[in-house]
């Protein structure tokens, strides 16, 4: 499967967003605020003006931190388009078969919530016998990983992915809304899995995630399938993931410095 400009097209349209950042400065609104917006924002405020901080370098230094959480948050959003992809081409899944997502109720009354996550495997979807048997031992082995009973083991009918590019963040209701997650994937049968794409994850968010029973898979080049990302998709899926990023790599360089270049003037 030679699907390298597919993916390369799906990380550059999530890296594309990043150029058109802008700075909201507490305004809210999609657009962000412009550099005369800002400067005559700050120009109003006595304060601010009497300290100066009208300036182009103080508007160039918060869109420089600004894009760069755009970038990070971008990156995990190909990331994940890029996952759902592999997933779809090398099982043969539908897009909707290669998601999952619940409803819970909300604190709303009559209302409902839902739910996803960023990719599924369901055995039962897998037309193709050696990859639905390959899956299969991969759970297996996965369940033990993760200290499951063999009861529960057997009953599993896949997989369902939390897609990151890392994972440096302490927010707790966000690893409070995973650890839910994965209490709902185990009730629907389904091993809930992190698949991280690069190495940066907190040691204590690891053992936390790991405590509630979430394979952690890593994105270390070297590894197993049931601790490194992309040995799981060559050996699992049947698709060499890091090579992709190998290949590609200097394209995704030029784009990323390109885009950088736009966030520091």
């Amino acid at each position: 499967m030679n699907n390298d400009d597919k993916f390369l097209g799906l990380i550059c349209d999530a890296l594309d967003v990043c150029a058109r950042y802008r700075p909201k400065f507490g305004r809210g609104g999609k657009s962000g605020v412009s550099l005369d917006e800002f400067q005559g924002l700050y120009q109003r405020d006595p304060l601010y003006n009497w300290f100066g901080l009208d300036s182009p370098l103080v508007y160039a230094a918060h869109k420089a931190a600004g894009g760069m959480t755009s970038v990070y948050r971008q990156i995990g959003m190909a990331c994940e388009w890029v996952f759902q992809a592999v997933l779809q081409d090398t099982l043969g899944l539908a897009s909707e078969q290669a998601k999952w997502s619940y409803t819970v109720p909300s604190t709303t009354r009559g209302k409902e919530r839902t739910l996803s996550l960023d990719g599924r495997i369901p055995l039962a979807e897998i037309r193709d016998t050696a990859k639905a048997k390959r899956v299969r031992a991969w759970l297996d082995e996965a369940a033990s990983r993760v200290k499951l009973s063999a009861s529960v083991a057997r009953r599993l009918k896949g997989s369902v992915f939390e897609v990151r590019q890392g994972y440096k963040s302490k927010d707790s209701k966000r690893q409070n809304a995973d650890i839910a997650n994965a209490a709902n994937a185990y009730a629907n049968q389904y091993l809930p899995v992190l698949a991280l794409f690069s190495i940066q994850i907190d040691d204590d968010i690891a053992e936390r995630y790991v405590k509630a029973q979430w394979l952690l898979l890593r994105g270390s080049v070297a590894g197993s399938s049931i601790d490194s990302t992309y040995a799981f998709s060559r050996e699992v899926l049947g698709y060499d993931l890091a090579a992709f990023f190998e290949r590609t790599s200097p394209t995704i360089k030029r784009r990323l410095q390109s885009i950088m270049k736009r966030l520091l003037q």
